[in-house]
């Protein structure tokens, strides 16, 4: 049975802290809903109503032109070991770019990465856990280092162009104003 709570409680927030992975869901007021998968060490809890995650390049930037539309976001967290658990956080996120008062503060919060396109800083206002009866086991075995290899082998102007080239818009044909 599902159970609703205002913010996150310390139990909760130490579920979050041994995940390794987490899905982040957005939707513009049309169009298509985006639920995304992320990883790496791009997430930190600040409070019991506020979290702050670094978006790193991807393929698409769905979540920034959701949120230039509408700032509704869900997290999402899965027990994938020996307790059943789902756990989401509701509220609405605020995006913030390289140059943007509080980036440099929030950043500093995380390991440097060169290919960092926003910083989303949600604001919980519902958190609600579910059973996770139908989760599968899965074994943590590492995170991939595919995405600092990609980085690795590009220039900062690459990873730029590659932003013009696929992160200016959304799959729905929405502006996503990525880092300049």
């Amino acid at each position: 049975m599902a159970k609703q709570f205002p913010e996150l409680d310390t139990t909760q927030r130490k579920f979050i802290g041994e995940q390794h992975i987490f899905f982040v869901g957005t939707a513009a007021p049309d169009g298509r809903v985006n639920i995304s998968p992320k990883g790496m060490d791009s997430l930190r809890v600040l409070g019991p109503n506020r979290i702050v995650w670094m978006n790193l390049t991807g393929s698409g930037n769905e979540t920034a032109g959701h949120l230039l539309e509408t700032n509704r976001m869900t997290l999402m967290w899965c027990s994938f070991t020996t307790r059943p658990l789902i756990l989401r956080t509701y509220g609405t996120a605020h995006t913030l770019h390289v140059g943007d008062n509080g980036w440099d503060e929030l950043a500093d919060m995380f390991p440097d990465h060169r290919s960092a396109r926003q910083i989303y800083d949600l604001k919980i206002d519902l958190v609600q856990t579910s059973c996770g009866y139908a989760v599968p086991f899965l074994e943590y075995q590492s995170d991939r280092d595919t995405m600092q290899k990609w980085v690795d082998g590009k220039s900062d102007d690459d990873i730029r162009a590659y932003w013009v080239e696929k992160n200016h818009q959304t799959i729905d044909g929405k502006p996503t104003r990525p880092a300049d």
